[in-house]
Order: structure tokens, then C-alpha cells, then sequence
């Protein structure tokens, strides 16, 4: 009898710890693993904002596959998946096909623009390395355009983040640190450039206590971004955001969008019933009505029982399932019982820039500037230990105690 085949799509951090955890709990002889993932690197994706902004290179916040997943235990295939066949068990993809036994649906997010007329064509978007580079790249063009004459409206310089949620407030702490770098290089006065937030909802960061907003905003604003709240986005043109009953115009030389995402849309084309972008699992981490179908990270949607409402996506979120789905296959390999997941909450932090931030640790403490940032630090190393060790650590950690 040839042994189960357990296949791993997408290498971000569920994915990534999944297969790790699958080749401690499985040996050679007790399964084949096949780790499939459209580059050969994996990326922080958390720390894509960084990489927009021009405060991290790409390379910084990337790492090769191979090097912290042994090939020759683990089956590496780089290719892009097209389709899943559940009826036949087959996952199709761009240049071959792969079978399974046990399939781990890992395959990250997209962004939504909800509709939103003009938004796909003329914003960016932070959704991998190379779309965050192209922020960069664009933003830093417009500097040098300006400083050479090429362009003479002011507007031009502007710097439009629609979305006020982490991401979006991530990105413009980023900027506040980049932008006087690109205005000294290029010989621009700061004043020239405005960095302007625009947000839906009456306030930002949702996730977060209202005086610890208030800290982030007044933070922000002392160090040039204008917020905009309470404006619904209409449409995007190439000029901008379209906002309000009245249809103002909020003008952008570079316009980014960081409003939502959703789970990749190769689970629609699939079959699978989707619940807004993404398909419910239940508590064992399995797609409601699978047997060996697995959803995690920004795929899916886990319930949290007390709230009776889904757990937001997170790193730390997806890290977790990646170990308990490792778990989970290994025991029906076994025919043990599976466990249940249950979210341990470590907190969330958000950087508001290289030296400040806010966060809520350890089960209600509340921190905000130095302090946040530096636990950041600790957050994002943390992350990264779990997904590619410490040698990974060691190379691309960002926290440096001396």
C-alpha cells in the first residue's frame, strides 16, 4: 500500500508551518509532503507595508523556501494554482497537475476593492513583494520627476492611503519616516508632500481602544498626515479618491488601497461554498463537509464559540493553525482524534513608524510608543522563528537589543 500523500498549498505562514510541523510529527516512511507555492521565496507579509513604503527592501522581508524546508524530505513544486478537483482528489496547476490524499488549502489573500468603481484599474495595492515594490518605486519616481522639472503640480507629490485599518495605518507610519528621507535626497521641501488617510468609518484601527486610537492619530498628525475619516470612497480615478454626497476629490500623484482582502479566489473557482471570499472550517480546521480538505489562514473563516464571531485573520492566527492542522493530519494518518483549534490571543501591536506604536499585550496592558515599538520588534521576530527558525531569525530578525 503506498503511503498517504499530504499536499500544502501556498508557503505563507500557514502553510509554511504546516509543512514544518508535518515533517516533525511524519517520517519518510509515513507520508510524502509536497509543498506547492508560485515563487520559491517565501515573504513577511506583514511587513509588506515596509517594502511600499521603502523603509525595507524586498529582499529583507523574503527568505528562499529551501532553506528552511529540507527538499529532500519535502516534495517542492513552484507553480501557481489554477484550480482544486476535490471529486478526483487533483490540484491543477499552470504547468502540471498534483493528487493528494490530505489537502492544506494555504493560499493567502487578495485584495478587495468591494466593488469600488475605478479602484482595480488606477490604485496599487500592498498584496506581495513585487506590488509593494511598485509603491515604492512609483512613489520615489514622482519625487524625482518633480525635482527634475518634469512635473510641476504639487499634487503630484501627494500620497493617498485609502483604508484605515492595520495595514493602511502601518503603511503611513512607514511613509512619515520615508518621506523626509526622498525629500532631502531629492532636494523637495517637506510641506511640498501631504500624506493623507482616507477612512469610511468615523475613526481608524477598529481593533484597537479609543484612547489608544487617539494616541495613534494625534501621533501621526504631529508628524504630517492628514486623516480624512468618515469618507466613504466612491469611486478611484487616475487622479485620486472621489469621496462624499458632494464628490470631492482628493488628488494623488501615487493612490494606494489597503481597505480590505479576501481569500483567494481559487476556492470559488473550486466549488467550494464561500462565506464573503472565504470558505467556513470547522472546529478540527477541516472545510465544513470535507474529509481531508483543510482552510486556513486568510482562507478561511474559524469561530471563535464565546463571540460566536470569526477571528480576525492575523499572523499569529494563521502560525497557530498551521501547527494544529500538522497535528490534525498526522492523526488521521494514525486514526487518532483530531483536536479541536483554540486561539491563544499573544495581543496585537501596530508601528506608527520606527519609534512608536500602540498595542494590547498580555491580556489587557496597554502600550503605546518606544515600548510598542520595540514589542513590535519582538512580535514581527517572534513570527518570523515560528515560520523559518532561528537561523532565519539571525539573518532577517529586526530586533537589535545592542
Amino acid at each position: 500500500m503506498s503511503k498517504p500523500k499530504v499536499v500544502v498549498l501556498g508557503a505563507g505562514y500557514a502553510g509554511l508551518v504546516t509543512v514544518r510541523h508535518l515533517t516533525k510529527k511524519l517520517s519518510q516512511e509515513e507520508a510524502e509532503i509536497v509543498l506547492i507555492n508560485k515563487h520559491n521565496y517565501h515573504y513577511e507579509s506583514t511587513w509588506l507595508h515596509e517594502v511600499a513604503a521603502g523603509t525595507l527592501t524586498p529582499n529583507q522581508a523574503r527568505f528562499m523556501i529551501s532553506d528552511v524546508v529540507n527538499p529532500n524530505r519535502v516534495r517542492l513544486v513552484y507553480d501557481t494554482v489554477v484550480e482544486i478537483n476535490k471529486d478526483e482528489k487533483r490540484v491543477v496547476l499552470e504547468n502540471s497537475e498534483v493528487t493528494y490524499d490530505y489537502l492544506v488549502i494555504a493560499l493567502g489573500f487578495v485584495t478587495n476593492t468591494f466593488g469600488i468603481k475605478g479602484m482595480e484599474e488606477n490604485a496599487f495595492f500592498i498584496q506581495d513583494i513585487d506590488s509593494s515594490r511598485l509603491i515604492a518605486e512609483h512613489i520615489e519616481y514622482q519625487f524625482a520627476k518633480y525635482s527634475a522639472g518634469e512635473i510641476t503640480d504639487d499634487e503630484a507629490l501627494n500620497i493617498v492611503v485609502g483604508g484605515g485599518g492595520f495595514t493602511g495605518i502601518e503603511f503611513v507610519g512607514e511613509l512619515v519616516e520615508e518621506v523626509p528621507r526622498l525629500c532631502k535626497k531629492h532636494d523637495i521641501p517637506r510641506n511640498k508632500v501631504r500624506i493623507i488617510n482616507v477612512e469610511a468609518a468615523p475613526s481608524i484601527l477598529p481593533m484597537f481602544d479609543k484612547d489608544l486610537v487617539s494616541y495613534a492619530i494625534q501621533s501621526l498628525e504631529s508628524r504630517g498626515v492628514e486623516f480624512r475619516m468618515g469618507a466613504a470612497i466612491s469611486e478611484c480615478t487616475p487622479e485620486g479618491f472621489v469621496v462624499g454626497e458632494d464628490k470631492e476629490l482628493i488628488k494623488g500623484g501615487t493612490v494606494v488601497w489597503t481597505g480590505g482582502v479576501t481569500g483567494s479566489p481559487v476556492l470559488g473557482k473550486s466549488g467550494f461554498e464561500l462565506v464573503k471570499g472565504k470558505v467556513n472550517v470547522d472546529a478540527d480546521l477541516r472545510i465544513q463537509g470535507e474529509e481531508d480538505i483543510f482552510a486556513l489562514g486568510d482562507c478561511s473563516w474559524v469561530m471563535n464559540k464565546e463571540t460566536g464571531r470569526p477571528y480576525p485573520p492575523t499572523g499569529q492566527l494563521a502560525t497557530q493553525e498551521g501547527v494544529v492542522a500538522a497535528e490534525n493530519i498526522a492523526a488521521l494518518i494514525h486514526n487518532a482524534p483530531l483536536k479541536d483549534f483554540v486561539f491563544s490571543d499573544k495581543g496585537t501591536v501596530a508601528s506608527l513608524g520606527l519609534t512608536d506604536g500602540i498595542g494590547n499585550i498580555f491580556q489587557g496592558t496597554k502600550i503605546k510608543g518606544k515600548s510598542a515599538a520595540a514589542m513590535k520588534k519582538v512580535v514581527d521576530d517572534r513570527t518570523l522563528f515560528l515560520v523559518g527558525g532561528a537561523k532565519t531569525v539571525v539573518k532577517k530578525g529586526k530586533f537589535r537589543p545592542f
